[in-house]
C-alpha cells in the first residue's frame, strides 16, 4: 500500500502540483476511523515527539508549568519570550547557556529573524527552535544527578527515559533510532503510535500527562510562535494539544481522546496543515480555522490559487 494523493496545488484553475502522504484518525475509544496511505510504517515523529519527551522528563522530576512547560514542547519561533523562557529554565537550575548543545541557529519566525539581523545578531543555540527541548533534558539530568555534558548521547539515562515513555504512549515498539536536526536522539514510530500517544494526553484527567495537555494548550504561542499554525490551531480548539515535526508531520489530540497524525511524503511543510485540518473535519471535529484549511498559493504576492485537501480527504 504507497502514499496517496493528500493534497493538491492549484494555480488558478491550473493543478500544477501534487503531494502524496499518509493519515490517520483515531475515534475516542482509540479504533482508527480513517486510514489513508502507510499510518501503520514506522516513520521519524521529528519534533512532534516533542510533547512525548517533556511528559518523560516530568516523569523523572522536571517541575516546570505552565509557558516554561509548553517552550520544552516547543518549536518556537526564536521570539525574544522564548529566548528569554530558555534563559529561564537554565537559570532556575543553575546551568549557563554555554550547556546547550543543540545546533547554532537563527530565529525561524519570520518577524523574530528581522528583528534578530537587526540587532546584528548570528547564530546560537538559544536561538534554534528546539533550545527548549534542551534546556528542559539538562533541567531534568541536573534535579536526577545525571551528567549534563552528555545527555545528547543515546546510551544516556535521560534519552531512555524518553524512548521507555514514547512506547507507552504509541503502544508499540521504536522501530528506528537516528539523530534529530537539534542532535538530539531520534525515535521512530508508526502514525497510528503518534496518533495514539497525542489522544492519550490530551484526553489526561490527571497526572503529568495533564500537566503536559494544560501547558500546551493554554499557552500555544509558546509551543510555536506569533502567527504560526500550531499556535492558531490550539487556541481554536478548545483543549487541543498540536505539535508539527519537520519533514512534513502533525499530529493532535482531543480532550474526547480523538486524534489525528500526518506525513507528507515529499516532506513539504506547506501541505501538512491543510490534510491535518481536513482528517479533522472528517471526524466531526468543529473549531479549525477556515484559514488552515487551505494554504495560498501566491503571485505577484497576493493568492491566485491554493493548496487543497485531495477528495480522498475532503469527502
Amino acid at each position: 500500500m504507497a502514499h496517496e494523493l493528500v493534497a493538491e496545488v492549484w494555480r488558478g484553475d491550473f493543478l500544477e502540483s501534487v503531494h502524496h502522504g499518509s493519515v490517520v484518525a483515531l475515534g475516542a475509544d482509540g479504533r482508527r476511523v480513517l486510514a489513508v496511505g502507510r499510518p501503520d510504517d514506522i516513520t521519524y515523529p521529528r519534533s512532534s515527539n516533542k510533547p512525548v519527551q517533556a511528559l518523560a522528563m516530568l516523569r523523572h522530576g522536571l517541575d516546570l508549568d505552565g509557558e516554561l512547560l509548553a517552550l520544552a514542547c516547543a518549536s518556537h519561533s526564536g521570539e525574544d519570550f522564548h529566548v528569554e523562557g530558555v534563559t529561564a529554565i537554565l537559570e532556575r537550575h543553575g546551568l549557563p547557556l554555554s550547556a546547550l548543545q543543540c545546533t547554532p541557529d537563527l530565529p525561524i519566525g519570520e518577524d523574530a529573524l528581522k528583528a534578530h539581523l537587526a540587532r546584528g545578531l548570528g547564530k546560537a543555540p538559544r536561538y534554534m527552535n528546539c533550545s527548549g527541548k534542551h534546556a528542559a533534558m539538562l533541567a531534568t539530568c541536573v534535579v536526577n544527578g545525571w551528567s549534563t555534558h552528555d545527555y545528547l548521547d543515546p546510551t544516556h539515562p535521560l534519552q531512555g527515559a524518553i524512548r521507555d515513555t514514547l512506547e507507552e504512549l504509541a503502544g508499540e515498539r521504536i522501530g528506528a533510532e537516528g539523530v534529530d536536526g537539534c542532535g538530539a536522539p531520534l525515535s521512530g514510530i508508526s502514525l497510528t503510535g503518534l496518533a495514539r500517544a497525542f489522544g492519550s494526553l490530551a484526553s489526561a484527567r490527571d497526572g503529568h500527562e495533564l500537566r503536559v495537555a494544560r501547558a500546551m494548550s493554554a499557552h500555544p504561542e509558546w509551543v510555536g510562535g506569533t502567527g504560526r499554525d500550531v499556535t492558531k490551531l490550539m487556541r481554536a480548539i478548545p483543549g487541543a494539544v498540536a505539535k508539527d515535526g519537520a519533514e512534513g508531520v502533525y499530529a493532535i489530540g482531543l480532550p474526547s481522546g480523538e486524534a489525528v497524525a500526518c506525513k507528507i511524503a515529499d516532506g513539504s511543510s506547506r501541505a501538512r496543515a491543510v490534510v491535518l485540518v481536513a482528517a479533522l473535519r472528517r471526524l466531526g471535529v468543529a473549531g479549525a480555522p477556515d484559514e488552515l484549511a487551505t494554504f495560498p498559493v501566491l503571485g505577484h504576492g497576493r493568492a491566485v490559487g491554493a493548496i487543497r485537501p485531495s477528495p480522498v480527504l475532503a469527502g
